[in-house]
């Protein structure tokens, strides 16, 4: 168990504690628990990286951690009104569609390893820099204006364009 391991378990236990925040409208609380949530991903992958701590447990805990906090604050955003349905269907088929292809790989013998495509870590700050702008505008009583219509496209171009770069690996690979 490394450093790294136990600041993505902790993010993981985050989680709910958001999503009860934003169901009870307590949006500064929830704020600042999904920025501490949001900056604990990058400290991890820091600490992993050049420290040496990186393992074949955060391999899978991270992105775990981070498809969890990600689609449910965006299903949570969504049912209080606070973001687009259609963003939140987006988001969330992109990470149905690879885990969909990593399990078909695998039951079919043809294991696959996925690791994140520039565009995906591109996406996931977005995603990430988005419910923040959706959870600071209401914390704070401001109004995103074109940012947030702005933040909407990027969010959605990003995702689409990750699930080609997804798909396309996962073709070749079938392929290959």
């Amino acid at each position: 168990m490394t450093i790294p391991n136990l600041i993505t378990i902790a993010r993981l236990f985050l989680v709910p504690l958001v999503i009860v925040m934003i169901v009870n409208a307590r949006w500064e609380a929830a704020f600042i628990v999904f920025v501490v949530a949001g900056v604990s991903d990058a400290v991890d992958g820091f600490l992993a990286r050049r420290c040496g701590m990186a393992s074949e447990l955060g391999a899978w805990l991270d992105p775990l951690a981070d498809k969890a906090l990600i689609v449910s604050i965006y299903i949570t955003l969504a049912i209080v009104g606070a973001i687009p349905i259609w963003l939140v269907v987006l988001v969330a088929a992109r990470d149905i569609m690879i885990v969909a292809a990593v399990l078909l790989s695998w039951l079919l013998a043809r294991p696959l390893t996925i690791a994140p495509f520039a565009v995906s870590k591109l996406n996931t700050a977005a995603q990430i820099a988005f419910a923040a702008l959706a959870l600071g505008s209401r914390a704070f009583g401001v109004d995103p204006g074109q940012a947030g219509a702005v933040g909407e496209l990027i969010v959605a171009v990003l995702t689409l364009g990750s699930m080609a770069a997804y798909l396309a690996f996962w073709l070749r690979h079938m392929a290959g």
